[in-house]
């Protein structure tokens, strides 16, 4: 997923109305809202997008050292296929999850293409997302998440730890490294193609600049295969 930095905007007043904290009451019922996934579930693709939030707003990932960053702006997550070729881009606001984008990325790519595979690290470690790639007729090859469960983590650590001593490589694993692919478009947008910064305002602006940037950077990575 590609970050797109703006210039700061005013906060909007209107705000959620924040539900009481603690226990409930003797007889209330707390009706649990449904996750943007759970929502998902039972959406078309258009219901899915428009569901999305797209305001300017604050991102904040973790690098890949570890540190955090923080971005005004909008998230522009892209599905890329093999050769580095973007074939459905979805804009955001930064602080929207990446997991909450998969579904309707997903039913984008599969209008347009037919694959064989979805790819994801662990932020899409989700049964939805991966029983929704399983419904498209894909593989799901997405990386596993123990979150805060410490026995998974040990038994994954100590799994990598044995397929290194018999230098053994799983063939999900093999197929998984090909997932490079998405971070190189997004690499290219920004350094080669003035996707880091866009110098507009408004989500319509902003996915404009950035579609006419994707355009380019598509036919230069095609004329690579014929040159």
């Amino acid at each position: 997923m590609g970050q797109i930095f703006l210039a700061p905007k005013a906060k909007s007043s209107a705000q959620k109305p924040k539900r009481k904290r603690g226990r409930p009451k003797k007889g209330e019922r707390r009706v649990k809202e449904l996750t943007r996934l759970e929502r998902q579930q039972s959406m078309t693709t258009d219901e899915m997008l428009e569901d999305l939030p797209q305001s300017c707003d604050v991102g904040t990932k973790k690098n890949s050292k570890g540190y955090k960053k923080t971005w005004i702006g909008y998230k522009l997550h892209i599905d890329a296929a093999d050769g580095h070729i973007p074939v459905s881009c979805v804009l955001t606001s930064a602080s929207v999850h990446d997991s909450q984008v998969a579904l309707p990325l997903a039913e984008l790519t599969n209008q347009r293409v037919k694959s064989l595979y979805n790819l994801m690290d662990s932020a899409y470690d989700a049964p939805i997302i991966k029983e929704h790639s399983k419904s498209l007729g894909h593989v799901p090859v997405i990386d596993i998440n123990p979150r805060s469960n410490k026995k998974l983590k040990e038994e994954l650590k100590a799994e990598g730890q044995r397929t290194d001593i018999i230098n053994f490589e799983r063939p999900e694993d093999i197929r998984y490294n090909e997932r490079s692919n998405v971070e190189r478009v997004n690499g290219r947008l920004k350094d080669e193609f003035g996707g880091r910064m866009v110098r507009v305002r408004g989500c319509a602006k902003v996915m404009t600049h950035l579609m006419f940037r994707i355009l380019a950077l598509t036919a230069d990575q095609l004329l690579r295969f014929v040159t």
